[in-house]
């Protein structure tokens, strides 16, 4: 006897013949992460290997990040209505794309061109249109009590596959030039590995059905801009807050905590590496923890009443006389400082019309984007003063507790549907 389709957290309306697109979008986060994870660890080299210049490195990055910001922005907003399935597909090629490129050519000019144009990632983080374009799909296809409990799945899935993705690519690598490859060749087959991951998302994508799509029957035409339309005030508001939040946040990302707990304490690179590896994990972890909690007392409130807590800890962390407890409070801050980003994604797409998620899930990822890319600038500056060398953390604390009071402010009395 078959169950019924609410035992499975799956929408009662959405169609059922072929119910493997819930394994399906799990299949495609867990390839692409790991392949932005496998190739990160190298890419800088890879590149350096080919002859490029430490500035041109940076140049190369930096208009990564700006071409996939816009390119994303573009596909994601106009997703709902041209096609999840479409955009995603198109995503998958771009990424292939950008690895063949890389591969094949040493230009400089050329490599930009690819870098803007194609979907690669330097920092083995989510990029792309893939995220929002993912989450919208998969919104259409559970309930709303199962909502924030799959995408805290998603969320450890994506996370676990980056880790295991740096730590293949960086022991293939090293393996291959301990037998003799040059570093150059060895990094070149990480890259085809990248390549053929994109092939292998663009395949699974195909499999897709009807049920991912956001369902516009064409009757109804409204005005649109960036792809929203009723939700528009909604996912601005939004979308202003997480550029403070992300902002806030990128004033001490992994590279910056690192460089202060040497500076401050001596500590060396393979320290520092177990370090972060058990604050990832604890903080993948602590992405579960937000599924009970929100089934308690809501979304918004997990978000805010979970947030404050672990960015008084982070304020701690400078005032810690040793490092052990440094260490110590950085771990407990980590255990807790994820529980806001699954609630934070279920919320968006519960306070918007179906038509509007794959855009308002772009919108606030750009705005996350826009607002984090000048932050490590402000910190590099902070610590080049010796006086003000522990002022991010304050800084950085202190604007996340300004952003979880703003939220609860703005967004306590608008209630997702399993919650009215």
């Amino acid at each position: 006897m078959l169950r019924d389709p609410a035992h499975l957290g799956i929408r009662k309306g959405s169609p059922l013949h072929k119910p493997m697109d819930i394994p399906l979008l799990f299949s495609t986060r867990i390839i692409r992460l790991f392949c932005y994870g496998f190739l990160s660890v190298v890419l800088a080299l890879y590149l350096s290997e080919a002859g490029l210049t430490e500035g041109q490195i940076g140049l190369l990055f930096t208009l990564t990040l700006a071409g996939d910001a816009l390119i994303s922005l573009w596909l994601t907003t106009s997703a709902d209505r041209f096609g999840r399935k479409r955009t995603l597909i198109i995503g998958a090629l771009l990424m292939a794309g950008a690895g063949v490129a890389f591969i094949l050519t040493r230009n400089v000019i050329l490599l930009i061109a690819a870098a803007i144009i194609g979907v690669i990632s330097p920092s083995g983080n989510e990029i792309g249109p893939f995220l929002s374009v993912e989450q919208a799909g998969l919104t259409q296809l559970i309930s709303n009590q199962k909502r924030t409990q799959f995408f805290a799945w998603y969320n450890l899935a994506g996370s676990f596959a980056t880790a295991t993705g740096a730590l293949a690519g960086g022991w293939l690598a090293q393996g291959l030039q301990d037998k003799g490859w040059a570093a150059l060749e060895s990094y070149r087959v990480l890259l085809m590995g990248y390549a053929l991951g994109g092939f292998l998302l663009f395949l699974l994508f195909l499999n897709l059905t009807q049920s991912v799509e956001a369902g516009i029957t064409g009757q109804e035409t409204p005005k649109r801009i960036l792809g929203l339309h009723r939700s528009r005030n909604v996912v601005f508001k939004l979308s202003a807050l997480f550029a403070m939040d992300a902002f806030a946040g990128a004033l001490l990302v992994q590279s910056m905590l690192a460089y202060w707990f040497h500076v401050r304490f001596g500590v060396e690179s393979g320290v520092l590496g177990s370090i972060f590896f058990g604050a990832n994990i604890l903080a993948g972890i602590s992405a579960l923890l937000a599924i009970r909690i929100a089934n308690r007392i809501g979304l918004i409130n997990t978000m805010v009443f979970t947030h404050i807590p672990s960015n008084v800890l982070l304020i701690l962390v400078p005032l810690m006389p040793t490092l052990p407890l440094a260490i110590g409070i950085l771990l407990l801050r980590f255990s807790i400082s994820q529980m806001d980003v699954p609630t934070r994604q279920s919320y968006t797409m519960a306070v918007v019309a179906p038509d509007e998620r794959s855009a308002a899930s772009g919108v606030t990822a750009i705005a996350r984007s826009v607002g984090a890319s000048v932050s490590p600038a402000l910190t590099g500056l902070l610590f080049s003063v010796p006086v003000l060398f522990n002022v991010p953390f304050f800084l950085s604390g202190g604007l996340k507790i300004i952003y979880d009071l703003l939220l609860y402010r703005e967004f306590r009395a608008v209630k997702p549907p399993e919650e009215t």
